[in-house]
């Protein structure tokens, strides 16, 4: 349970085993994961580390598996989740994989070069074969107009010009000999290739195009693309070089086409026939791929986890010491003093399955360093531990803010997300979240994967808000009257109150009196706030004092618990003096001005009196910080005002303890010391340097006015910051009545202008107004709102709660453990 509230109490231990049973002590080290590794080589670089070569293998292993699964994605074949083989890595395995991987790519690599040159003269021969159906269908409709059999003659010519208004050219000297250049072009440049012809030979050619549209048998491509058949009938070769340099231009393909009908349907016949075995070969090619594919991705899994299981072991080897004899190898460990036994036994345990003659040996060490911090986690509290540790890792055996952050920290957020229906709808979310966690988390999404990883910070979060709309009496901006208002109209009217019906008619705001009998109970509501606050006037008045009060008494209680922690750190460390030095006055400091506020707060709210004659909680600290009792109305009760010049008397004279106490005492344990260097410890240790740093600066002359510096500044960021604080967590208050004030715009201004259609379309409009209602009530409140709320709370938490125990200054452990590696695939 201790570690459930500080960090784990850690030790370096040097482990001492024999090289060939290196892989299965660091192996079975890494599926316990309670282990960190130590560098005994801080001074080499990555590829002078003897086992540079074997990482670099795994490395280039993971390439190829990247690869493979890659291609085994692309072509749709399931990857089995699970497979039950733990086989220990060994050093062969490297090679032998090595070998089995290399193989596998280049038949791989082979195959899919062979599968895109057979697309590629698959692709090729439909399209000439496309070519020649639309040449055809040319020169057949030609035929039918011009009733002729061979190429245009003058008059065809000038009848194809009249018809296509692509030609504008006659001849005088016989026949015109036409020839024509085809090809295939992508779609979307064929209007930009149509312009430039029309440009450059100004209409003095015919043109054909059609677009070509494969049957779903035909398209072997993965991603086809639209392409056009063309042909470009014009008169002389020249004309036809300059076309075809403009068809390279354009990157079309230009394939040989026969003038006579017999040639191009020999020629169709022949593309027919070689499609068909391009067909049957393309399909055999694929089967064999899938297969290959198929039985890759049943071993892809384990492979993966095979090599970055012996990357791993052989990163960790490199931070490791090996003896002249090249049979010992020393390693340094960081490990929790209560694993240590777990630690040993799982030594041996890879001792004896390597066949080692000798048991590894441990060995527990005393050092200076500081030891790394660990806290252990569940699925539960590992959200909560992120939030923490994004702040900053706590320092060793430092008090751990998680524990109470669970508490404060949803409900934090509930006091401005307060709302029972919203926080329903947040809490069912995160309810969906829990149950179907192992299917969201192999979408492998990253917001969907932040999701699931604070699934229960949600879960919190929702419960938390459903009790505070439950106490504002809010749900989705109405009221529920569980027990009966404790106000009563009836008794405002005649004969014993002072109301009659021509003031119902004649008032626009009608005020109920509480001192008029049986008007109010005397009994307040017995949970949350009144309903009949809901429908009052002066509602936004009422609850804005309320919760700003509120706001201010959780913040210094928020706060005076933070700095009650540091008491905690401080009679853990034995920091004793720190506890007459620093806690004390800042406690008294905080409580004889914040702590006498919540006092007046709670003592009027106490207090029967009339709302005219109560002073401002506001205007009468001002008055107390300011020593100004003149104005009248600023007392609140008898012994007021010795109290309050006590109390910031008291105040101020912790101002000069906290700025000079400490600093003195310091200088003269350091004047006591001076003599003594063997023995001397720097006081700026009580700073946060660490003991190796005061070792090392022993003989270094200690600054008297680098402590009061230091000390002086934390004095002001604690007297200012005790303001500031407060002042923020007002903040609580502002985004509480913001959601309230958006939840009543969206029921007033969508859903209750359709609640009040009485027409026959009325339950059409009610549903499509809901449908609207819900995605706004989602996008705004629950969303946008939601991420505000959760955002404020962090700040909070940060900067006002945690700055007054917690440095987060330390680093964080880091184990070898195969479980968080096979978790980050």
């Amino acid at each position: 349970m201790d570690s459930f509230f500080r960090s784990e109490e850690m030790c370096l231990v040097q482990l001492f085993f024999q090289t060939e049973s290196a892989h299965n002590c660091i192996n079975e080290l890494g599926h316990l994961g309670l282990v960190q590794f130590k560098d005994l080589n801080p001074g080499t670089v990555a590829f002078q580390r003897r086992f540079v070569k074997e990482v670099k293998k795994c490395e280039e292993m993971e390439r190829i598996l990247r690869f493979l699964e890659n291609e085994v994605v692309k072509s749709n074949i399931p990857i089995p989740a699970d497979f039950t083989s733990e086989t220990i890595p060994v050093p062969r395995d490297v090679l032998d994989l090595e070998s089995r991987f290399d193989k596998l790519e280049q038949e791989l690599k082979e195959i899919n070069s062979n599968r895109d040159t057979l697309r590629q003269n698959f692709t090729q021969l439909m399209e000439i074969n496309h070519l020649l159906q639309m040449t055809d269908d040319f020169f057949e409709e030609a035929e039918s107009q011009l009733s002729i059999s061979e190429l245009p003659s003058e008059e065809s010519v000038y009848s194809s010009r009249v018809t296509c208004r692509r030609t504008s050219y006659t001849s005088t000297n016989g026949p015109l000999k036409l020839g024509f250049v085809a090809g295939v072009i992508k779609h979307e440049r064929f209007p930009a290739f149509e312009k430039i012809l029309w440009r450059l030979f100004h209409g003095n050619f015919v043109l054909r195009h059609a677009e070509i549209k494969p049957h779903e048998e035909e398209n072997m491509a993965e991603d086809p693309v639209k392409k056009d058949v063309f042909v470009v009938f014009v008169q002389g070769d020249q004309i036809r070089g300059k076309i075809r340099k403009l068809c390279d231009g354009f990157h079309a393909s230009m394939y040989p086409c026969p003038n006579n009908a017999y040639a191009r349907k020999e020629m169709r016949t022949n593309a027919n026939t070689r499609i068909e075995d391009l067909r049957l070969v393309l399909k055999r090619t694929e089967e064999f791929r899938e297969t290959t594919l198929t039985a890759a991705a049943a071993n892809l899994q384990e492979w993966t986890s095979k090599v970055k299981k012996m990357k791993a072991i052989y990163y960790t080897l490199n931070l490791c010491n090996i003896d002249i004899t090249q049979k010992l190898i020393v390693a340094e460990i960081w490990c929790p003093v209560s694993d240590l036994n777990s630690v040993h036994t799982a030594l041996i345990h890879g001792s004896e399955q390597s066949g080692s003659s000798l048991s590894p040996v441990v060995n527990r060490i005393q050092t200076q360093q500081t030891p790394p911090t660990f806290n252990r986690v569940n699925s539960f509290t590992s959200g909560f531990q992120s939030i923490i540790d994004a702040y900053g890792v706590g320092n060793y055996q430092e008090i751990n803010p998680a524990p109470y952050t669970m508490v404060t920290f949803p409900f934090l957020f509930a006091v401005m997300f307060g709302d029972c229906g919203h926080g329903l709808v947040m809490t069912l979310l995160a309810l969906w979240l829990i149950l179907h966690q192992e299917h969201f988390r192999k979408l492998k999404n990253e917001l969907i994967d932040m999701l699931v990883d604070g699934r229960y910070i949600i879960f919190l979060m929702g419960l938390f808000s459903i009790y505070t709309g439950l106490i504002y009496n809010d749900c989705f901006s109405k009221s529920f009257n569980v027990f009966g208002s404790s106000w009563s109209v009836r008794p405002m009217f005649h004969p014993h109150g002072p109301w009659t019906n021509d003031t119902l008619h004649d008032s626009g705001h009608l005020h109920l009196d509480p001192q008029v009998s049986g008007v109010y109970s005397g009994n307040p509501y017995p949970f949350g706030v009144d309903p009949i606050w809901n429908i009052a006037s002066n509602k936004l008045s009422f609850l804005n004092s309320y919760k700003m009060k509120m706001s201010v008494i959780m913040g210094v209680a928020h706060m005076l618990f933070g700095v009650t922690l540091s008491l905690v750190n401080y009679i853990f460390f034995r920091n004793l003096k720190d506890v007459a030095l620093q806690f004390i006055p800042e406690v008294i400091f905080m409580l004889s001005l914040f702590g006498y506020l919540i006092f007046l707060i709670l003592y009027k709210w106490c207090v029967v009196m009339k709302s005219e004659s109560a002073p401002s909680i506001l205007l009468l600290f001002i008055n107390m910080m300011l020593f100004d009792y003149s104005s009248e109305g600023t007392v609140l009760y008898r012994t007021q005002k010795p109290v309050q010049i006590f109390l910031v008397v008291v105040a101020v004279l912790m101002v000069p303890w906290l700025l000079f106490a400490k600093p003195l005492l310091l200088y003269r344990k350091h004047k006591q010391l001076k003599l003594k260097p063997s023995t001397n410890k720097l006081p700026m240790q009580v700073f946060g340097i660490s003991n190796q740093e005061a070792s090392d600066n022993r003989k270094e002359k200690v600054s008297m006015a680098d402590i009061f510096v230091y000390q002086g500044i934390h004095t002001i960021e604690y007297c200012l910051g005790c303001i500031s604080n407060t002042a923020s967590y007002l903040r609580l208050w502002a985004l509480s009545l913001a959601h309230a004030e958006l939840s009543e715009v969206l029921w007033k201004m969508v859903l209750q202008v359709a609640l009040r259609v009485t027409s026959g379309m009325g339950s059409v409009l009610l549903a499509v107004t809901f449908a609207a209602f819900a995605v706004l009530t989602v996008t705004i409140l629950l969303v946008m709102e939601g991420l505000s709320a959760f955002l404020h709370a962090l700040r909070l938490h940060w900067v006002e709660f945690q700055n007054k125990f917690y440095k987060g200054s330390g680093y964080k452990f880091t184990p070898l453990s195969f479980d968080r590696m096979r978790d980050m695939q």
